[in-house]
């Protein structure tokens, strides 16, 4: 039977070099959190069935954003915060008497994949370790924690940098931070945790020196992409992460028939999924969770905001911002519109300049429009929703509609046009 796995993910320190009132792991990569990369590739494992979330900094804002969006995942305060091992020991009470396994992570590595974690898992219990060490073999290992491997390939140690021998420095294979535990084995550690240390604080690392000391078998797994183990810690390193996931993104769509006019500046939610022989044109930005068929055209200079679900041969043209919106087969939405909160038949034409009124400023609240098949909209109108437009219905261009049009009218509100002969003329003198 395969055992159950349970997280701890460290997410309580400032990160002073964001220079931000928000906590590092809620700042976002395509309008999605840090934090929220991590839970999910966790979670779609299908293997994860609680995750911790150990908070500290501004804690109440990352506790209510884990409450609004995870259900199986639960904050615990780390205060002080006394180093790693202390931050994971927070969770200790919670995993009593568990006897699966346990996954420790920072909440700060929005780039490390499902894919990978699953093979991680996948040796840990093939080779049946007590504790398995994520490593990445690096080029410059400056700074980082060293591997040192037994001759037979176990886990002898892992030496800090300020602790390395001259020999020691030369190894290339790194500390990640993510460990893998069988907990009924090697929860004990927590209990032998102490701060004798320079920094006097509690460091995860230990819990790997108690399990080789203890007998127990500790073996490292490396990384096949040392992007996956990126942490960030500034603004430079948040763009340089989200330049990685545009590439990858991009890559994958285009290896599966989308064809991208310039992957350089297209920017593309991993959460998006797109049909092949869509094109999606120059400075596009897809954020958030979307869905768009085949032989559609995207953009240039489109933007989704997330939650939209588009079919097949739609074209959204170029300037247009579409947010929380479904999109039947064959629709166009032409240029400099702005589609919200709404569901479009097949078959319909958005004219140029159109803009869905969905928000009410006063009341915060936002409402639906609902356009039929095969209706219009002509340019410059202004649809204030709720509204709901018919079946074949079409609205004249210049027109702002505040109430519902039924199935093949014409909605028209415009002024009478009034032609004043000779009036250069008269501005002139």
């Amino acid at each position: 039977m395969e055992k159950t796995i349970k997280s701890i993910i460290l997410a309580a320190g400032k990160g002073t070099r964001m220079k931000s009132q928000t906590p590092k792991v809620l700042h976002k990569i395509f309008n999605k959190e840090l934090l929220a990369y991590v839970i999910d590739a966790l979670n779609n494992t299908g293997k994860a069935e609680e995750n911790y979330i150990i908070v500290g900094h501004c804690a109440d804002q990352v506790e209510d954003f884990v409450k609004k969006t995870y259900q199986n995942a639960h904050c615990r305060l780390q205060s002080p915060q006394k180093g790693t091992g202390h931050a994971a020991l927070q969770a200790y009470d919670d995993l009593k008497g568990f006897c699966g396994e346990v996954i420790i992570l920072n909440g700060d590595i929005p780039l490390l994949t499902t894919e990978t974690l699953n093979k991680f898992i996948e040796e840990h219990r093939k080779n049946n370790n007590a504790l398995t060490v994520m490593s990445a073999i690096l080029d410059d290992p400056s700074n980082y924690g060293r591997i040192v491997r037994a001759d037979n390939g176990d886990l002898k140690a892992i030496v800090e940098e300020k602790d390395a021998t001259d020999e020691q420095k030369k190894i290339k294979e790194i500390n990640t931070g993510v460990y893998l535990l069988d907990w009924e084995k090697v929860h004990e550690a927590f209990l032998h945790l102490d701060s004798n240390n320079a920094q006097q604080e509690y460091y995860l690392t230990d819990i790997v020196k108690w399990t080789i000391d203890n007998g127990l078998k500790a073996r490292s797994y490396v990384l096949e992409n040392n992007e996956e183990s990126f942490g960030i810690n500034s603004r430079k390193q948040l763009a340089e992460a989200a330049k990685i996931l545009q590439n990858r993104v991009n890559n994958k769509l285009m290896e599966e028939g989308v064809t991208i006019v310039d992957p350089e500046t297209t920017y593309i939610s991993p959460d998006t999924e797109i049909d092949s022989d869509t094109i999606v044109y120059p400075c596009t930005y897809i954020e958030g969770k979307n869905k768009i068929g085949k032989d559609c055209k995207i953009g240039p200079f489109a933007r989704l905001r997330g939650g939209v679900e588009i079919g097949n041969s739609v074209k959204i043209g170029n300037f247009v911002e579409i947010k929380k919106t479904k999109i039947k087969d064959h629709t166009n939405v032409c240029h400099l519109s702005y589609v919200g909160d709404s569901e479009l038949g097949s078959n319909v034409n958005i004219g140029a300049g159109t803009i869905t009124a969905n928000y009410n400023h006063i009341t915060k609240e936002k409402f639906k429009t609902v356009i039929d098949d095969n209706a219009s909209t002509g340019s410059n109108s202004v649809i204030v929703a709720p509204a709901h437009i018919g079946e074949n219905a079409s609205i004249g261009a210049g027109s702002v509609i505040s109430k519902d049009i039924e199935a093949n009218a014409l909605g028209l509100t415009r002024a009478p046009l009034k032609i004043l002969k000779g009036w250069f003329d008269r501005m002139k003198k």
